[in-house]
C-alpha cells in the first residue's frame, strides 16, 4: 500500500468518525507495529482534540511521531520528529489544534480528515515505513 492510500484511508477513518486524528494515523499503520489493534486504539484515545482538548499538539502529528518510533526503533526519533513537525506544520499552517481549528481567530487553518491526511504524508516524507 502507498503512502497516499495510507493517507487517504486515515482520512476516511477521521471523516467517517471511526476514529480519532491519532487513532486515524495509528490504524493505517498496523501492519506495521508490533503491537494488537485493540492496544493500538486505547494507547490513542486519549489524544482526541488535540492532547490537552485543543490545547496542544494535533493528534495526528501526535500519532505520526508514536509511528515514527516505532518504525526506527526507537533511534533517531528526535531528529525525525522534528522534520515531521516541519513538514506538518508547512502542509497545515500550524501544529497546536486549536490553532489548526481557528478557535480563538475563527479562521480554520485545516480541517481534521486534512490533519490526519497530510500527517500521514509527512511521516511517509520522513521516514521509509
Amino acid at each position: 500500500m502507498t503512502i497516499e492510500e495510507r493517507a487517504d484511508i486515515a482520512a476516511n477513518l477521521k471523516a467517517t468518525g471511526q476514529c480519532n486524528c491519532t487513532q486515524s494515523v495509528l490504524k493505517v499503520f498496523e501492519d506495521k507495529m508490533d503491537i494488537s489493534p485493540e492496544e493500538l486504539t486505547k494507547l490513542a484515545a486519549g489524544f482526541a482534540a488535540g492532547m490537552g482538548c485543543m490545547e496542544s499538539t494535533c493528534g495526528a502529528l501526535i500519532g505520526a511521531v508514536m509511528v515514527a518510533g516505532m518504525a526506527t526503533d526507537g533511534k533517531g526519533t528526535p531528529r525525525y520528529s522534528k522534520e515531521i513537525v516541519s513538514k506538518f506544520n508547512e502542509k497545515c499552517g500550524a501544529t497546536i489544534c486549536k490553532d489548526l481549528k481557528g478557535i480563538t481567530t475563527g479562521h480554520v487553518l485545516c480541517e481534521c480528515p486534512d490533519c490526519v491526511r497530510n500527517a500521514v504524508l509527512s511521516l511517509g516524507e520522513t521516514v521509509e515505513i
